[in-house]
């Protein structure tokens, strides 16, 4: 039986909040396991626990596959090598960025995350913006930026380091928006095929990467029975993490999913003065909160109205094998998650 349009359009509206929602918990959920089990119980090691990660997405896409929930599906190598040195280039490049620059200038190089990300739709989707959207915009990044920038200083080796971190982010995140609409692909299919690339890279480089960044050994680290549950914890967090990430970009578009995104700031700002408050809410904080929600609601409006955010140019094309059922499959089962 078809669904009218209106049933339809409020099937997608209840899918899309709730895979904001299924990132938005995972991501802040990571977050505060992460920084309880680096702050407290002192594994600093962020690359090599990144690696694990992946290794447990890479389980997780295994189980499902033998189970039958992955179908088969082709991605050329070409382009996941492109995609996996964009993935770990921005995970290297944020740890690099945080050690190398001060807590002020690592927030506004996140925060440009979202103009690289506008000017590669732009140049490579052909992607419009109306006023109201790039305003809305703008007073997002205001907000955010009053809630999170502080002193702010800066260095060459750092800047080289934010630079690199904030395009490869962007180019990943555009990325898998491009695979899964060129290769008809949904985010268990796309994680199965880049989340062991990306747990074998990491596991080789991260030990070497955080005793260079922390001069600490990973092997030499004393575990405990808590901390390992905080690192299987964290672990399983990832597996909802890189899944909903998947989802939401391929549901939307790198800027959406940055813009919206930012009330995971805003949600980490608020459950750390909670958990692990050393100071207030103070008014700066608490302002620049309210203009950042005010900044996504008008987002959100501006930009799902006709005119507001649209492509220039026809869509891509799709694999002709899989153009009649692949993208609705992956579609349907990305909704049941």
């Amino acid at each position: 039986m078809n669904m009218s349009p209106a049933n339809k359009a409020d099937k997608k509206a209840t899918v899309d909040a709730a895979a904001w929602m299924f990132n938005v918990v995972t991501s802040v959920g990571i977050i505060m396991v992460n920084k309880a089990l680096m702050a407290t119980y002192g594994f600093s090691f962020a690359t090599t626990l990144t690696g694990l990660h992946f290794a447990t997405t890479t389980l997780m896409t295994t189980v499902l596959r033998w189970l039958g929930y992955i179908q088969g599906s082709h991605l050329p190598v070409s382009e996941l090598l492109r995609f996996v040195l964009f993935a770990n280039l921005s995970i290297v490049g944020m740890n690099v960025s945080l050690m190398w620059n001060s807590v002020g200038f690592y927030q506004i190089a996140k925060l440009s995350m979202i103009p690289v990300s506008c000017v590669l739709e732009v140049v490579l989707d052909k992607m419009r913006y109306s006023r109201d959207t790039k305003l809305s915009i703008s007073l997002v990044l205001l907000g955010v930026a009053v809630c999170t920038v502080t002193d702010v200083s800066v260095n060459a080796k750092g800047f080289i380091a934010a630079f690199v971190a904030v395009w490869s982010t962007a180019l990943q995140q555009y990325y898998v928006h491009f695979l899964q609409r060129k290769y008809s692909l949904g985010s268990f299919n796309l994680l199965g095929h880049t989340a062991p690339v990306q747990a074998a890279s990491l596991l080789l480089l991260g030990p070497f990467l955080d005793y260079w960044l922390t001069n600490k050994r990973v092997d030499n680290y004393q575990y405990s029975l808590i901390s390992v549950m905080f690192i299987i914890l964290s672990c399983t967090i990832a597996v909802g993490t890189n899944l909903s990430q998947f989802i939401c970009i391929g549901r939307f578009t790198a800027v959406s999913f940055q813009v919206i995104g930012h009330m995971k700031t805003i949600l980490v700002l608020i459950l750390g003065f909670l958990f692990f408050g050393k100071e207030g809410l103070n008014l700066h904080v608490v302002l620049g909160m309210i203009i950042a929600v005010v900044g996504m609601i008008w987002y959100g409006n501006a930009s799902s109205k006709p005119g507001g955010k649209e492509r220039r140019s026809p869509a891509l094309p799709i694999n002709k094998s899989q153009k009649t059922d692949g993208l609705s499959e992956s579609t349907e089962i990305d909704g049941k998650v």
